[in-house]
């Protein structure tokens, strides 16, 4: 008998999925062609479906309870179990009432959405059909009634000038900034390993892969372009890549940018022993000369005043040299190496190579050491203390962060060591990017204006702050005393 009832469902269950299945054929609405098609889904009697519907209601099977026994404590048991077991049995009966009642809800709600739109389509049908009748009645009505008048020949009107209609103009969209590849940005990483850079001996710069850069000929580019590095989970600055040309080279002067304040920053001051004092200067990765960024911090790294000046300063100054000279571009990529979790840079990875001449004018893979003579760093933190090796005229003790040092402070003359007083021309070291007068070599102590003690100026500024004039035509020439 429970067979029978079985099949007798499942045939039912498959005539009530059929007929939701041709509601949702026939039916003029998309909505209630989608309800009628989900009710029938939802109704199909088929093993994954019920399955389906069991995991959604928390349906399961119920064993029965083993037989009774004689023993006292079982029949206590017993009774337990057997409470137990008839409220999971009508639980299981609550949880099984609700197929059959959302399946009803949802094919209510699918015929009701069937007839309101029937009912929409019905009316408008009516609408247009009573309209088009009285349309005809009032037209045969005024056929039949109105009688024609002769109407006179209207005076011709003369053609209006036709105006010329103006094009919208066409604003051009913006040409896209190139971006670098993932390759380009990579490659020095994958290539280059601290573990084979020697030991830091005295110079500001030892040659790489024999000064060839790592750039393949598909990654030069002639569009200018830069690229900097997110900052990585310790906040330090990434690779940095640029096509520098005259396009992106600033026009104005460079703005303050006391308000970074890169990994391994301190404020510390190491008078006779650090050029200008301060030991650590904020570092462009590409020099503000290069791409014209100011206060980005993927861009600023804490260096020494070693560093800034004597290791990288000389590059850039090449790098400017040649573009702002020939009009052509430099393929330039800076890569800050950090020696595990140290907050402080090991060094820089400078690489440039000319396109347009294909490393003609400019090519150099060098490694600029993160160090200064006379004091010892720890890179992990960026504290120091000096370390013996340079004898200090007068040293100011280290103290915690309290002002923002400038990236180039102005030298204080000594009193002995006044700046001329001629009012000719200066000229720049090509190489180390010193300035003197012209005719007097600080480096020698001879010329008419030459000094007992040489005096060298690292920037136009710090000429400008000694009322230097610089000559235009004279700037960034040789000197065959001081050239090295």
């Amino acid at each position: 008998m429970n067979k029978v009832l079985s099949v007798a469902k499942t045939i039912l269950a498959w005539v009530f999925v059929v007929f939701c299945l041709l509601m949702a054929i026939g039916c003029g609405s998309a909505s209630g062609s989608t309800l009628f098609l989900i009710t029938a889904v939802l109704s199909v009697p088929l093993k994954i479906i019920r399955n389906l519907w069991d995991t959604a209601l928390g349906i399961k099977e119920i064993p029965d309870l083993p037989e009774e026994t004689s023993a006292k404590w079982y029949q206590v048991k017993k009774k337990k179990e057997q409470k137990a077991h008839n409220n999971a049995v009508e639980d299981q009966k609550k949880r099984r009432f609700f197929k059959p009642l959302i399946i009803t809800v949802a094919f209510i709600v699918s015929f009701a959405v069937a007839m309101e739109n029937s009912e929409t389509v019905s009316t408008a049908d009516s609408v247009k059909e009573s309209t088009e009748v009285a349309s005809i009645e009032v037209t045969e009505e005024v056929q039949e009634t109105v009688v024609p008048t002769e109407t006179p020949s209207p005076t011709q009107t003369p053609k209006p000038t036709a105006t010329p209609t103006v094009a919208p103009t066409v604003t051009p969209e913006p040409t896209k900034t190139p971006e670098p590849s993932p390759e380009v940005v990579a490659k020095a990483s994958e290539e280059f390993s601290l573990s084979n850079v020697a030991v830091y001996s005295g110079s500001p710069y030892v040659e790489i892969n024999q000064n060839v850069p790592y750039f393949a000929d598909s990654e030069l580019s002639k569009t200018s372009y830069e690229y900097y590095s997110d900052l990585d989970s310790l906040g330090r600055c990434g690779v940095c890549v640029a096509s520098v040309g005259q396009d992106i080279m600033p026009t104005e002067k460079r703005g303050d940018i006391g308000s970074v304040k890169p990994t391994g920053w301190h404020t510390v001051k190491y008078a006779g022993v650090v050029d200008g004092n301060y030991l650590y200067n904020r570092c462009h990765l590409i020099g503000y000369q290069l791409t014209g960024e100011n206060a980005n911090n993927k861009n600023l790294i804490t260096g020494t005043r070693y560093l800034n000046v004597e290791g990288m300063l000389p590059f850039e100054n090449m790098v400017a040299d040649y573009v702002k000279e020939t009009g052509n571009h430099v393929m330039y990529r800076v890569t800050p190496v950090f020696d595990g979790n140290n907050l402080l840079a090991s060094g820089v990875l400078m690489e440039a190579k000319s396109v347009e001449d294909n490393g003609a004018g400019i090519l150099f893979n060098v490694f600029c050491y993160n160090v200064q003579p006379g004091v010892t760093i720890d890179y992990a933190t960026g504290d120091s203390a000096l370390d013996g090796s340079v004898s200090v005229k007068e040293q100011s003790t280290p103290k915690p962060e309290v002002t923002q040092a400038p990236v180039v402070t102005t030298p204080t003359p000594q009193p002995e060591q006044q700046p001329p007083s001629a009012t000719g021309s200066y000229v720049v070291n090509a190489k180390n990017g010193k300035i003197h007068i012209v005719g007097a070599c600080p480096a020698t102590g001879t010329g008419d204006n030459a000094m007992t003690e040489p005096v060298y100026f690292n920037t136009y500024e710090e000429a400008e702050s000694y009322s230097i004039s610089i000559a235009p035509n004279q700037s960034k020439r040789k000197c065959g005393n001081c050239y090295r």
